[in-house]
C-alpha cells in the first residue's frame, strides 16, 4: 500500500479495517499459516515480512512466534517507523530495512516470507513480476510465501454487485478518512485476475497459488519457492 505520512499515520490501521474486509484477521491468519510451514515451523526460523507497513504482521508474528529471526522492509521511512512505535522495545530485537524487496542483497537466506496489500500496488508493467521474482530469490528452496492482495473480480458479470457491496461495507463500517489516504487505496491499486496471478508467481519461482482467504475482492494465497 502507498503509505500516508505525518498525521495520517494516527489511526491507519482502523481506516483500513473499515476499508477492507476481514482485515482484523489477516495478520493473525498470515502469521498462523507461514508457523504451520515446513521451514518456518521450527525455531529459529528467518521471516521476512515484506512491505511491513505500520507492523500489524510484525505485532502478531511476535506475540505468535517469539522465536523467529525477523526482517522488516518498507521503502517508506514514515511507515517503518510507526512500525517500531507500535512494537516499542520488541523493536530492537528485530532487523529493519528501510529498502525495497527488489534491493534486497543475498539469496536463500529466509525461511518464510509475508506480503500483505503490498503487490496490489504495483502495476502489471513488470513490476508485479520483479518484485515477486525478488521473494522467490530471498527464500530457500520450499520455504512459503504468504500473500494478500486485492484481486479482480472472477465472475465479471458480479463486478458491479461485489463493488456495491464493497462500498456498503465501507458505509457500515461508518469509514472516516482523508482523501489524501483513501486514494491510493481505492483507486491506486491495479489488481490482476487468478489466471495472471498464477502466470506471474510461476514464473518468479513458485508452484500454483492456493487460496487460503477471500473476503470480497481481497484473496490470501500460500506460496511456496520450487526446489
Amino acid at each position: 500500500m502507498a503509505a500516508p505520512t505525518g498525521g495520517e499515520l494516527s489511526g491507519y490501521d482502523l481506516v483500513v479495517q473499515g476499508l477492507i474486509p476481514g482485515y482484523a484477521s489477516l495478520a493473525r491468519l498470515s502469521v498462523a499459516l507461514l508457523a504451520a510451514s515446513p521451514l518456518a515451523g521450527p525455531n529459529g526460523a528467518e521471516v521476512l515480512v515484506a512491505g511491513c507497513g505500520t507492523g500489524a504482521e510484525l505485532v502478531e508474528a511476535v506475540a505468535q512466534r517469539p522465536d523467529w529471526r525477523l526482517s522488516a522492509i518498507d521503502p517508506s521511512k514514515a511507515m517503518l517507523s510507526a512500525a517500531q512505535q507500535r512494537l516499542g522495545p520488541l523493536a530492537e530485537g528485530l532487523n529493519w530495512l528501510e529498502s525495497t524487496v527488489e534491493d534486497l542483497q543475498g539469496e536463500a537466506c529466509f525461511d518464510g516470507a509475508l506480503s500483505v496489500l503490498v503487490l496490489q500496488s504495483l502495476p502489471d508493467d513488470g513490476s508485479k513480476l520483479a518484485f515477486l521474482s525478488a521473494l522467490a530469490r530471498c527464500l530457500r528452496p520450499g520455504g512459503q510465501l504468504v500473500l494478500v492482495d486485492l484481486m479482480r473480480p472472477a465472475l465479471p458479470l458480479l463486478e458491479d454487485q461485489m463493488a456495491e457491496a464493497w462500498l456498503g461495507f465501507q458505509r457500515a463500517s461508518q469509514l472516516r478518512a482523508p482523501l489524501a489516504l483513501l486514494e491510493p487505496l481505492t483507486h491506486g491499486a491495479h489488481p490482476v485476475g487468478l489466471a495472471r496471478l498464477t502466470a506471474l508467481v510461476n514464473a518468479a519461482g513458485f508452484g500454483d497459488p492456493a487460496r487460503v482467504f477471500q473476503a470480497l475482492d481481497y484473496e490470501g494465497f500460500l506460496l511456496q519457492r520450487s526446489p
